[in-house]
């Protein structure tokens, strides 16, 4: 069960000086602090190489908390920067930590908060290595005596956020856990991925569990596919050469899409709490079948955007791209399940940069009936012949919400048309979401690790992924879809194989 409130602590981020930090971290924490939902008593300790003092690390963040938080004012930011305090130090070089210890006192003595600490490596992923050996070698992480206490609740706790890429392959993987282990106990130890902290990746738990008319029809007796959708309207921008080494099923599917899988396919947990979600999700990412490299093939369409109505430019193109790269801007993948529920039920999965649209979502596909009903009336009335089958969609962003499609008879005459039954989540709410690192962050303050990621659960995803990995598939993909498409002609195939095929809503259409 959720704690109450979080308690007081020091966030100490490491990369305070980076893009996150800026765009992301601060203009999250700063839309908490004017709702009144950080800790009382808390401090930010940033630390960068940046040779800089606190002024100018505050003056440095104030610009970009006006700019990203939902709403600015000089005197909030005064209050909440009087919290934020900066030390430059190199984490990654272990001498390093002698200042880092002492501005985690510092600050903690000043806002009545040094007990607990919560830590957040915003580093480059090759730097989460030495920073962890660091942390454990400079003392300040005493996890085995609260093992030893009669009330562990009361003791203070030492936390580590660590952002993703998690690892390159399974093998990177499983040495950053094996890390994490020597210096942290699992339930200290927080892998997030920001899109569990999106309204409506949430609120599937909601919908599937809170609903009678939903749960007993998400199963294989009912659901003919599932589809899950990440597609974004830029290209790589500046990120090409980080992009360039990591590509669309690293970046995207092996991490968000199968998070997204595991919540859209899980059973029910036995209650809301973090340890009881986790379990299920972990059941998920062991059931997807690891399939051969033969497979694979047969089993994916990879692309690379060329020029076209969304750029001038193609990938190869783009600053920071390797001359001659191979690297997928666009990833289709079949998975399936092998359980109970979920047997012969295809799940395909995409992502992709320079797409028609920016969408996410889940929509799932339900069975057609049985027998044709209205069939014989196809002569007078074309329509009463086959129809499309009903379709669910979660509408993760933009224009969150959900809706139901199913058929209807037109007023005055036997003619059968499709309607949707539409919840539109801001309209019904009120107010955009709001960001979702802040609410995952006061999560980790609170020991709630039920929007986290387990280490099974990442092993279980890349192991998922590996036979996907192969660079083979990526053979003479340049250019093989137009900026501002769906993506490349393989990926219609990919679905045509199981008699389906992709949900492309128009510019305009809303779900």
């Amino acid at each position: 069960m959720r704690a109450a409130a979080p308690g007081p602590c020091v966030l100490v981020i490491f990369g305070a000086s980076g893009d996150l930090t800026r765009r992301k971290l601060i203009p999250a924490l700063y839309d908490l602090f004017q709702r009144r939902q950080m800790p009382d008593r808390f401090a930010i300790l940033g630390v960068s190489r940046s040779p800089m003092g606190n002024d100018a690390f505050r003056e440095h963040l104030r610009e970009w908390a006006a700019k990203f938080a939902h709403s600015h004012s000089d005197e909030a930011w005064r209050a909440f920067a009087d919290r934020v305090h900066y030390c430059a130090a190199d984490a990654a070089e272990p001498g390093a930590f002698a200042a880092i210890g002492a501005g985690i006192e510092r600050a903690g003595e000043r806002h009545a908060c040094a007990s607990s600490i919560l830590f957040y490596l915003a580093v480059a992923p090759q730097l989460y290595l030495p920073i962890i050996d660091n942390i454990a070698a400079s003392g300040l992480v005493t996890e085995g005596k609260r093992w030893c206490s009669i009330n562990t609740e009361t003791l203070p706790w030492q936390r580590i956020i660590v952002e993703k890429p998690f690892g390159v392959d399974l093998e990177s993987a499983r040495t950053l856990n094996r890390a994490l282990g020597r210096t942290f106990e699992e339930e200290s130890i927080y892998r997030i991925d920001h899109y569990l902290g999106k309204e409506l990746v949430q609120n599937l738990l909601v919908l599937r569990f809170a609903n009678t008319i939903f749960e007993p029809l998400w199963n294989r007796r009912y659901i003919d596919h599932v589809q899950i959708t990440a597609a974004e309207e830029v290209g790589v921008e500046s990120r090409g050469a980080f992009y360039d080494e990591a590509g669309a099923v690293r970046d995207m599917i092996q991490s968000h899409l199968l998070q997204v899988l595991a919540l859209a396919a899980m059973e029910p947990p036995a209650r809301y709490e973090d340890t009881a979600i986790r379990r299920e999700k972990i059941k998920v990412t062991e059931a997807i079948r690891v399939v051969s490299p033969q497979e694979a093939s047969a089993r994916c369409a990879m692309g690379q955007y060329g020029a076209g109505p969304r750029s001038d430019k193609s990938y190869r193109e783009a600053r920071g791209v390797a001359p001659g790269s191979e690297t997928e801007t666009f990833a289709a993948i079949r998975f399936d399940i092998d359980n109970w529920r979920w047997s012969g039920v295809p799940f395909f999965v995409r992502t992709g940069k320079a797409m028609a649209r920016k969408l996410t979502e889940v929509a799932l596909t339900f069975r057609q009936p049985p027998i044709e009903l209205f069939s014989t009336l196809r002569e007078a009335h074309p329509s009463c012949g086959s129809r499309p089958p009903n379709r669910l969609i979660i509408n993760i962003q933009p224009e969150e919400g959900i809706s139901l499609r199913f058929e209807g008879k037109v007023p005055g005459e036997m003619r059968i048309e499709s309607v949707k039954l539409d919840f539109d989540y801001v309209a019904r709410f009120g107010g955009e979401p709001i960001e979702a690192y802040g609410p995952l962050i006061l999560d980790a303050m609170r020991g709630d690790q039920t929007l986290f990621k387990h280490r099974d659960e990442v092993e279980g995803a890349w192991s998922a992924v590996m036979p996907f990995l192969d660079p083979a598939l990526r053979r003479g993909i340049a250019g093989n879809y137009r900026a501002g498409s769906w993506g490349p002609r393989e990926s219609e195939i990919l679905l045509a194989r199981s008699g389906c095929s992709w949900h492309n809503p128009g510019i305009e259409e809303t779900r």
